[in-house]
């Protein structure tokens, strides 16, 4: 699984990341929360209402109940995940929190902000569910929901004190950037992000992508000294695809220790999963040749090499160093293509609506209420409302869209597919397909045991998984009480469900 945090944390003060509200915070103000600097415990010192922390520290609660915090997310963004840090709080950490979200349109600042997030009217989403908390200690939870997100509500039970909060993810980009002649196309702001990097000793790969100036060496991307052969290089994946036109290399504080030279690869990836197990099979165009840096300089490159449309580039730097911004000016690809496809989408008739909502997902209540939605202003709003949708449908509507997908490794399902259904899902299993026969049969059986202890098909996200993947997620989930595994498959089908949609809406 991918590390989250490599991805940009979303309410950081530096991107505007703000506390706006909280019920109490007598002993620690709510602000500390979102302070860039890591915690620290001071000896000894105390102020008038008790000891000193780093941190969010609320009264200890006498009462029934919970105590909470609001905050504004300084790029609107999916979430990847959340660290929950209590660092120093050791008797008066709270045993469990819960995160909300929700989303008050496209950006800040807000129409009537404050008195809509106490309203009873907006609906917040829960992100992660009530969970035990770890005091003293850097609590790591992914979180896996495609929701867009403006704003997040965080509740400790009962009371007590957190340090920090970071909130990794990817901003959305807003529908207006889509249409500009040119825009920096691997901006944090803009969606985009690290794949996977070779070192990051000194300074993390994703302070190449914020939007403002390096303060010193330590706000950029350094690796450690190379000893022997070879060189340091990072993937990253583009907000917007799009064609690159001009790239700025920053290498801003860096004297003693800037790269010698750099180059620039780039790649088209259909499917965007990519990881750091795939990312070398991809076609890399050469953009920037190897090319010399200089010390402490913004350098722009506009003789570039044609490359065509990119989703992901990989920055080469010889042989070590740091670098402290990279920027890829250009102009998106597939915007108006994909515009125009959820366009003819919201045009359709509502019964090919449903039918084309269908081979995305099998229940039919959730393919007749997301017609019915329609038109959807964009992307973001279409899986806003897939994700709603979806969560709340009843038991049995899950079920039936279970039944539209055959047993991993073979191609019939106990319900009737359509033919663009069969081909998604043939694809889905392609890497199943290619299973050893030890694993083939194994796959049969706990199948089997499967079906038989929870009464439908085994049901994961299977794109880009291996078989023997799948087997040991299968073996895992077998003792799984019902309700839990009814709660991860219905997962497993809105992740199924947002990568079929994402097909629909191919040019």
């Amino acid at each position: 699984m991918k590390d989250f945090t490599q991805l940009a944390d979303l309410a950081s003060e530096r991107l505007g990341g703000r506390v706006l509200d909280a019920n109490d915070d007598f002993f620690a103000p709510k602000e500390n929360l979102l302070k860039e600097s890591n915690p620290v415990f001071i000896e000894g010192r105390y102020t008038p209402r008790g000891k000193w922390m780093d941190g969010w520290e609320t009264r200890r609660r006498r009462t029934p109940g919970h105590d909470w915090c609001i905050l504004r997310l300084g790029f609107p963004g999916v979430i990847r995940g959340v660290v929950v840090d209590t660092s120093f709080f050791t008797g008066n950490y709270p045993e469990r929190f819960l995160l909300e979200g929700c989303d008050l349109g496209e950006r800040n600042p807000y129409n009537n902000e404050k008195s809509r997030l106490r309203s009873e009217k907006t609906k917040w989403i829960a992100i992660f569910p009530e969970t035990s908390l770890k005091g003293d200690s850097r609590n790591l939870f992914v979180v896996e929901n495609d929701t867009r997100f403006t704003h997040l509500r965080l509740k400790i039970y009962p009371d007590g004190g957190v340090a920090r909060l970071r909130v990794h993810g990817e901003a959305v980009p807003r529908p207006g950037l889509l249409s500009r002649a040119e825009i920096n196309l691997v901006a944090v702001e803009n969606g985009g992000s690290v794949v996977v990097s070779s070192d990051q000793f000194y300074g993390a790969p994703r302070n190449l992508l914020m939007p403002y100036r390096a303060k010193n060496m330590g706000d950029g991307w350094e690796t450690k000294r190379r000893r022997g052969p070879g060189h340091d290089w990072v993937i990253l994946k583009l907000g917007l695809p799009g064609s690159i036109h001009r790239v700025e290399v920053d290498t801003a504080h860096f004297k003693g220790n800037y790269p010698d030279s750099c180059a620039l690869q780039a790649a088209f990836a259909r499917n965007s999963a990519v990881d750091a197990l795939n990312a070398s099979s991809l076609a890399w165009e050469e953009l920037l040749p190897n090319t010399k840096l200089k010390a402490n300089h913004r350098h722009v490159f506009t003789k570039l090499q044609p490359a065509g449309a990119a989703t992901h580039v990989r920055f080469q730097i010889f042989p070590d160093g740091g670098v402290s911004r990279l920027r890829l000016f250009g102009s998106s690809h597939i915007s108006a293509d994909r515009t125009k496809s959820l366009e003819r989408f919201n045009r359709l008739p509502h019964q090919r609506a449903v039918r084309a909502l269908l081979d995305c997902c099998g229940s039919k209540k959730w393919a007749q209420e997301m017609a019915a939605h329609r038109p959807f202003a964009d992307e973001a709003e279409l899986f806003a409302a897939v994700e709603k949708t979806w969560s709340a449908l009843a038991r049995e509507d899950w079920l039936e869209a279970f039944l539209h997908h055959p047993p991993i490794g073979e191609t019939r399902a106990k319900a009737r597919q359509s033919t663009t259904a069969s081909r998604w899902s043939a694809k889905e299993q392609a890497s199943a397909q290619k299973a050893t026969p030890e694993v083939s049969e194994a796959l049969v059986a706990q199948n089997r045991a499967y079906a038989e202890k929870f009464g439908y098909v085994f049901l994961i996200c299977a794109t880009g998984k291996r078989s023997e993947e799948i087997l040991n997620a299968l073996r895992q989930r077998l003792p799984n009480d019902p309700d839990a595994e009814l709660r991860i498959a219905a997962e497993e089908q809105r992740k199924i469900t947002r990568l079929r949609l994402e097909k629909l809406l191919e040019p």
